[in-house]
């Protein structure tokens, strides 16, 4: 049938694109649409592996029944994760096959009564359960907080397939290729898949490595995510990036980060900018926190090792963009970045103090002295902003 991929030759990828969706969870902008993936394995028992959005496919029932045949019932819904993004289509797919067993964890549950008000048949597991499909034989494992309490992934012993739920997971829809081997990864991709994890996971970091310890001495030949493409070629690639993300790895380069009104604060961002491509840094980027959406900010700094943030003063704190962005910093716990900080104001400060405040909470290392000048910066604030790009490239050299 259209728009399904046959993985194995009992798995099947029945998922959709979404173009139309502007923003991820109503906050993290989708230029590049999104993926909803739902698995379907047709043995001596069914077994649908999460849904879709509600709304987002008007033939995925269709695509179910051609599958499995019109006479035959859905036996199993298995639920890794109650998202509505993955479980907005569960209503439909029970009205549609009502004795199907709902498959999932006791926290599974509580949700799905929530949401549904479902109380019958459930079908519990705990990690390390078992579902025989016949050919197919399914283990649990339990993960929670990667990156909702309940959350758990599926694992086909025959197969060695993986279906992790939003782990490994990626923005973006998926423009023909499905699979890893398919797709220039490295050119679209991989930026998607950061930004996807730094937003969307990364607050969870420590139990995404959690969630490898359980992971260990399991052979794994496919990965089959809830979001972007399935991985069965270089499974050890995503798993790699994984890990290096959620352990705080970082490239050497520099993400410099401003909040600017008339242009002065702007002026050292460029300057420092300049002095560190002087001294060898090449990666560098600068981003307008006024203009660009806080999830490209985080996402570069999910990146980089050198963080340099700069406000000029606003109410006596800093601009309103960089308190979202230091917050949310905070909040998500954000580790193991080298940092500079520098501001600007025109009669009262704030925006350079307010960012030490930051520093003091997330106990990066600062590399040197905050900057803070008052109007238009002079000799003496750009040699000052050659004092932050030097400390800054020394840091990053020791580090390397």
């Amino acid at each position: 049938m259209h728009n399904t991929v046959k993985i194995s030759d009992k798995i099947f990828w029945i998922g959709e694109n979404d173009r139309r969706t502007e923003l991820f969870e109503n906050m993290w902008p989708l230029p590049n649409g999104v993926s909803y993936n739902s698995y379907l394995i047709v043995d001596e028992k069914t077994a649908l592996i999460d849904t879709l959005e509600y709304g987002s496919s008007d033939d995925y029932l269709d695509k179910i029944e051609n599958l499995i045949g019109k006479d035959r019932s859905l036996d199993y819904l298995i639920i890794n994760h109650m998202e509505p993004d993955h479980s907005g289509s569960i209503k439909m797919v029970v009205n549609k096959y009502p004795n199907v067993k709902l498959v999932g964890n006791i926290k599974t549950f509580k949700i799905i009564e929530a949401y549904f008000g479902f109380k019958d048949n459930w079908y519990q597991v705990e990690d390390g359960s078992e579902l025989d499909l016949g050919y197919h034989k399914l283990k649990f494992v339990m993960t929670p907080w990667v990156h909702w309490p309940e959350t758990m992934m599926t694992y086909d012993l025959t197969e060695k397939a993986l279906f992790s739920g939003d782990a490994f997971g990626c923005f973006g829809t998926l423009d023909g290729g499905i699979f890893d081997d398919e797709i220039e990864f490295e050119d679209y991709y991989e930026q998607e898949m950061r930004r996807y994890y730094s937003n969307i996971v990364g607050k969870y970091s420590n139990m995404v490595q959690k969630a490898f310890k359980k992971l260990e001495g399991v052979d794994i030949n496919c990965i089959c995510p809830t979001h972007g493409p399935i991985w069965r070629a270089d499974v050890n690639k995503v798993l790699g990036l994984y890990n290096k993300w959620s352990k705080y790895e970082t490239e050497e380069g520099v993400v410099i980060i401003y909040g600017s009104m008339y242009g002065n604060t702007a002026k050292m961002a460029d300057s420092i900018a300049r002095k560190l491509s002087e001294k060898g840094i090449k990666k560098i980027r600068i981003y307008d926190a006024s203009k660009t959406h806080l999830s490209y900010l985080i996402n570069e700094i999910w990146r980089y090792k050198g963080v340099i943030l700069g406000s000029c003063a606003y109410n006596s704190g800093m601009l309103p963009t960089m308190e979202n962005l230091t917050r949310t910093l905070e909040h998500m716990g954000v580790k193991d970045h080298l940092l500079g900080l520098f501001g600007s104001y025109s009669w009262n400060g704030g925006g350079a103090k307010s960012l030490y405040r930051f520093q003091e909470n997330v106990q990066w290392d600062l590399v040197s002295d905050p900057l803070d000048t008052k109007g238009i910066p002079d000799d003496e604030a750009f040699e000052k902003c050659e004092i932050i790009a030097s400390a800054m490239v020394e840091k990053l050299k020791a580090k390397v």
